[in-house]
């Protein structure tokens, strides 16, 4: 019998990730990152197949960052896009509102990264008092920043390259297949025989900008995370300036975990925009 690993959410929450599970699979399929395999799922719960643990030698975990690569290049419509057969009101992360969108809305990545992974989170941690008025202030002007655009860039050059003809048509800027969750402890490193595979679980998936995910994996640290993007960059070069856009992506992370987890994740935060406010 296979062991399994089953957990229990709110309906939206079970929503979010089995259709995220599925969309990723799909990138897996053509040679994107192991995904969690989804065994059975009801309302409240799921269940997936039990991984054994392992620790990532340098060059696996060089190949993590290779496939996260052709994750990404797998594609979405549009910044802001839900996996198939996710309703809008149904999207979260850690049970949080992830909003997303029904039809292209934003013609760049800023204003969507701004109007829907920050200004939501910022909103809530303010209305707790988690920010004093200067500090709200400064998180708020880098908001307006990332809004006008300041910090666009292009995508890797794989998801470049791999825009579909339909999107490219509509006029839509390229969107990455996005983890949307990716600190370091939703990548489970799976002993599979002789080797250790990094493995995607509990993704809130949606279409975004790469970086993003490259970003948050740094948050909290992965194993041999330099190696992991030495992979990635093999795969699909990162735009110029990458490095210095990393706290910008970060922000969205830190924010859910000031809403979640309280004033401790306040410090970070901010110190993260004064560099840019």
């Amino acid at each position: 019998m296979t062991e399994r690993f089953k957990k229990s959410a709110s309906p939206a929450a079970i929503s979010t990730e089995v259709t995220s599970l599925g969309w990723l699979s799909e990138a897996e399929s053509l040679g994107g990152a192991p995904v969690a395999e989804l065994l059975a799922h009801g309302k409240k719960w799921l269940a997936t197949r039990h991984m054994a643990p392992g620790s990532p030698s340098r060059d696996e975990a060089r190949e993590a960052g290779r496939r996260l690569a052709l994750t990404h290049a797998a594609g979405a419509a549009f910044f802001g896009a839900a996996p198939p057969g996710l309703p809008a009101e149904d999207a979260v992360l850690a049970e949080l509102p992830s909003p997303v969108v029904e039809e292209p809305t934003y013609a760049s990545w800023g204003p969507f990264f701004a109007a829907l992974r920050l200004a939501p989170h910022m909103d809530q941690a303010q209305n707790a008092g988690c920010f004093d008025t200067d500090q709200a202030d400064r998180l708020w002007r880098v908001i307006d920043r990332i809004a006008e655009g300041d910090f666009d860039a292009e995508q890797p050059q794989a998801v470049r390259d791999a825009r579909t003809r339909a999107v490219a048509e509509a006029g839509q800027p390229p969107a990455a297949r996005l983890h949307g969750d990716l600190w370091g402890g939703n990548i489970v490193w799976a002993q599979e025989g002789t080797h250790v595979v990094g493995t995607l679980i509990d993704p809130s998936a949606h279409g975004g900008h790469a970086e993003t995910d490259l970003a948050e994996l740094a948050v909290f640290g992965s194993p041999h995370l330099e190696d992991t993007i030495a992979g990635y960059q093999e795969a699909s070069a990162l735009a110029d300036g990458w490095q210095e856009r990393v706290p910008i992506h970060q922000l969205h992370m830190l924010l859910v975990h000031v809403v979640k987890f309280g004033e401790g994740y306040v410090p970070w935060t901010v110190g993260l925009a004064n560099g840019f406010a």
